[in-house]
């Protein structure tokens, strides 16, 4: 993929400033999903050399249970710098994906008692790991307008090799990763993707879209699939420049329509769709 030129970034982070506000407040919600009796799900490492899984003492009876073929064998390696409050790469350590590295910011107030929400942004090509660790989050600041949104939310920022099938395996295997870790407001799980990121996170929806609460697609095209998106009623909010330089505007008009198409087969309203479906071009005056 060609890189984009720097300056359509820097105008995507506006429209991401209003996009993302308007989806976090659609999405809003007051359950915290998780009592605060709860156990932490992540102990300091340096105090115990171990990561506290949250497995009560009668789930880890049923754990022992499991068949061997079904668990995965992980573990991470925490990343040793930080750049504007994010731990930078940090490798989870996949027996089946392999190495996948990340970004991530957890919030001070978070000690595992409470359950926080829980945002994914895959980057465009700029990102990605072999453009230099923390590239992502250093050339694009979707990472840091959405904390302006929610104090009590962890943001994880992976950095994969492509935007294909492979990468999109990885980052859901991050995300169940910090889903079974880390105590998280499973209501509250957002993902967003831009350019080739967000053909990736297109296909991460397609393949789990029970993982998440809404996802954003930025200046980018849908690669992933339709049918398990619309049955799951993941709400999906579209954002693209009407003259975008890579893509155009065209495929994701016709992604909506698709997932517009099918959401009339389903018998919803317009009423309906328009609680899960946003489809938002912004015309050439918007970049001036």
């Amino acid at each position: 993929m060609k890189k984009k030129w720097f300056w359509i970034a820097v105008v995507l982070m506006i429209l991401f400033g209003f996009s993302i506000g308007y989806w976090f407040q659609r999405n809003k919600n007051s359950n915290t999903g998780q009592t605060e009796s709860q156990t932490k799900l992540k102990e300091n490492t340096k105090e115990t050399g171990e990561t506290y899984t949250g497995i009560t003492s009668e789930e880890e009876t049923e754990t022992a249970d499991t068949d061997p073929e079904e668990s995965q064998t992980e573990s991470v390696t925490e990343g040793t710098e930080e750049y504007r409050g994010f731990v930078i790469d940090n490798v989870l350590q996949s027996e089946k994906e392999g190495d996948i590295h990340y970004n991530v910011y957890i919030p001070e107030s978070y000690d595992g008692t409470k359950a926080y929400a829980l945002y994914f942004t895959l980057p465009g090509y700029e990102g990605l790991y072999f453009q230099g660790v923390a590239a992502n989050i250093r050339s694009e600041d979707f990472g840091f307008e959405a904390q302006k949104y929610n104090s009590e939310m962890i943001i994880v920022a992976p950095q994969l090799n492509d935007w294909g099938e492979t990468s999109a395996d990885q980052t859901i295997a991050l995300v169940e990763y910090f889903l079974e870790h880390y105590n998280i407001n499973q209501e509250k799980v957002y993902a967003s993707g831009y350019s080739g990121g967000g053909e990736t996170m297109s296909i991460v929806a397609g393949k789990r879209p029970d993982l998440f609460t809404a996802y954003l697609q930025v200046s980018s095209r849908w690669d992933g699939d339709y049918e398990t998106v619309v049955k799951a009623h993941l709400p999906v909010y579209l954002a693209i420049g009407r003259n975008d330089e890579y893509y155009g505007s065209e495929p994701t008009i016709q992604a909506y329509q698709t997932l517009h198409d099918l959401y009339e087969k389903q018998g919803l309203t317009e009423q309906e769709i328009d609680k899960l479906l946003v489809l938002d071009v912004k015309e050439p005056s918007s970049f001036t």
